[in-house]
């Protein structure tokens, strides 16, 4: 009985399929047979049942080459072995690039200028060497550290609705904002058919809004004044057609036996805050407001507190317009201003397990799921504007196309 070959090592000891030279092994002897060119070693037989030709045999010793026959032969290494080494090339290629960019930033920034002005002062080898200083001074890999890491947060709002929160600098009203946006986000896609990404927390200064429709300013009065600068990109942005919800979570000291919440340090911070800016006038949501009716149909927004009225942009009176009744307003574009003092994201927040971090006041058993209720409604007017407005003109529009 004949066992085939089933794999085979070449000889750099590599398994391989056999080649149409190999030949079949007898089953009797297999064991002692010594591998050659025509049964070299490895394995004959099926995947049932198989037997080796080994290499070595027990006992085996191996002996050294007798190259007595090769006299006069030259020794060269085997094709391959030989390389080319690039790393001082490369590197030398790399300095120049680190050089390149250096060169360029201190173009843009205005340092080939002042080192135009040392190098009159110091003479022209003097001037090599300070720039050869800057340059591996500058702060190059600083910034392009710091573009990479603002060009992935815009690639990853525009890839991604997610809503945006300023930090105040406060590690507590911090995780407060990044919790409450994160539960609201997932209410949203439990509830409606938009699936936020995390939220964002954002320096105004720096950072670029315009990517983000809706951004949560919660008012810390401990905090400093933003500069005019910020607060002109964030009048920018609202011109823009985005939109800040200021909360000065302040509405507990309007609670009866407290004193009134317009006069409170949050309040004071924020009418500082907005001096200066073309603010519109402002209304509390009215009854037939876009934003009662965006998905839930709402008469309030609560959050931890309630009783703080949403202030948004005024629309002018039916009379002002048209002097024709219109039962639902606001519907030709978006607030691009909130401002509430019911504490929104304190009524939002919650841990991974699902644990709210603060009770609601005064605590009524639906006040929570309305607080996430009124945030669906915020963020869906945000998105989409006046299509609930829209509606009330269909028969109009119908009457017109002839239907």
């Amino acid at each position: 009985m004949l066992l085939a070959p089933m794999t085979v090592l070449d000889g750099f000891g590599h398994s391989r399929s056999p080649g149409p030279d190999v030949r079949a092994i007898p089953l009797s002897g297999a064991g002692d047979l010594r591998p050659n060119a025509e049964n070299p070693a490895g394995l004959y037989g099926t995947e049932d049942g198989f037997r080796a030709v080994n290499t070595l045999r027990p006992g085996d010793e191996p002996v050294r080459l007798d190259t007595s026959g090769y006299a006069g032969a030259r020794r060269t290494a085997l094709v391959g072995d030989v390389g080319t080494d690039l790393a001082p090339s490369l590197f030398i290629l790399a300095f120049l690039a680190l050089v390149a960019d250096a060169v360029a930033v201190m173009a843009l920034t205005g340092g080939l200028a002042f080192a135009s002005r040392l190098g009159g002062r110091f003479g022209g080898s003097g001037a090599a060497v300070l720039l050869a200083g800057l340059m591996l001074l500058s702060p190059a890999t600083e910034a392009r550290a710091q573009d990479t890491s603002a060009d992935a947060m815009v690639m990853a709002a525009v890839t991604q609705t997610r809503l945006a929160y300023v930090a105040t600098g406060d590690s507590q009203t911090d995780e407060d904002s990044r919790a409450g946006l994160s539960a609201l986000s997932q209410f949203l896609a439990s509830r409606t058919a938009l699936e936020p990404g995390e939220p964002v927390g954002l320096d105004p200064s720096r950072d670029e809004l315009s990517v983000y429709p809706l951004i949560y300013w919660p008012i810390d009065p401990a905090a400093a004044t933003p500069a005019r600068a910020t607060m002109d990109r964030i009048d920018a942005f609202m011109r823009s057609g985005g939109t800040v919800i200021f909360d000065t979570r302040d509405q507990l000291a309007a609670l009866p036996g407290r004193s009134g919440a317009s006069g409170s340090a949050s309040a004071q911070k924020l009418r500082e805050m907005l001096a200066g800016l073309d603010i519109p006038p402002l209304e509390q949501v009215p009854p037939d407001h876009v934003m009662t009716k965006a998905f839930y149909l709402l008469n309030e927004f609560p959050g931890r507190y309630i009783g703080s009225p949403l202030w948004v942009e005024a629309t002018p009176g039916a009379d002002e317009v048209t002097g024709e009744e219109r039962p639902v307003r606001g519907g030709d574009g978006v607030s691009s201003i909130m401002i509430t003092g019911n504490d929104l994201a304190g009524a939002w927040a919650a841990d991974a397990d699902g644990n709210f971090f603060y009770p609601v006041v005064p605590g009524d058993a639906r006040q929570r799921e309305m607080a996430f209720r009124a945030g669906v409604n915020i963020v869906m007017y945000v998105l989409t504007g006046n299509y609930k407005a829209d509606q009330v003109h269909i028969p109009a529009l119908l009457e017109r196309l002839g239907q």
